[in-house]
């Protein structure tokens, strides 16, 4: 399913995500009582725009880009307690369509992690438009999904006293991407 973007106004052709004006950002729940945030510092992405108005969009993460803050937690990410890196170093998202929500739009699409690909939505808001600075129009985006860590093989638990787990199943995915139409 897809619908035509033209009246959002972004012009046919492939935008190239800019990765030093945007981001790809998680949380997760810890210890039953805060969360753990982090982002991915390696990544790239494109949005087609075809003639007809209709998008598509690809994405790759190199999770081993991971970054929480603590170099000890996010090794153990890496690890093939989680991410697996030395075996599956990228994440992939191709979408399939785009359909209207009110105001914004949801983004549905295949996402691989670890191996495993599961269909996945994720809400969708252009944020803007603007010529740029001389180098071509460049367009703001903002998504957002919920993913369960499991679904993707990601399995682990460590029980704590008194019921719960150090990490939670549910990771919220938020990103907030510049790109620019390529000349």
């Amino acid at each position: 399913m897809t619908t035509s973007v033209r009246d959002a106004g972004l012009t046919a052709g492939t935008w190239n995500l800019d990765p030093v004006h945007s981001s790809i950002g998680f949380s997760v729940r810890h210890m039953m009582v805060s969360k753990v945030r982090g982002n991915f510092d390696e990544f790239t992405g494109q949005i087609t725009i075809s003639d007809e108005g209709e998008a598509t969009v690809v994405a790759d993460i190199n999770v081993g880009s991971i970054n929480t803050g603590n170099d000890q937690r996010d090794a153990h990410v890496r690890s093939a307690d989680y991410f697996e890196v030395e075996t599956h170093p990228v994440a992939t998202f191709r979408s399939t369509g785009i359909r209207a929500k009110g105001d914004a739009h949801v983004l549905t699409g295949e996402f691989t992690l670890r191996g495993v690909t599961k269909p996945i939505e994720m809400d969708l808001e252009l944020t803007g438009i603007n010529p740029g600075t001389g180098d071509g129009p460049i367009a703001g985006f903002e998504a957002s999904t919920v993913l369960n860590r499991k679904d993707f093989g990601i399995t682990l638990d460590m029980p704590l006293d008194g019921g719960g787990a150090a990490v939670g199943d549910k990771i919220t995915i938020s990103i907030d991407a510049q790109a620019r139409l390529a000349a």
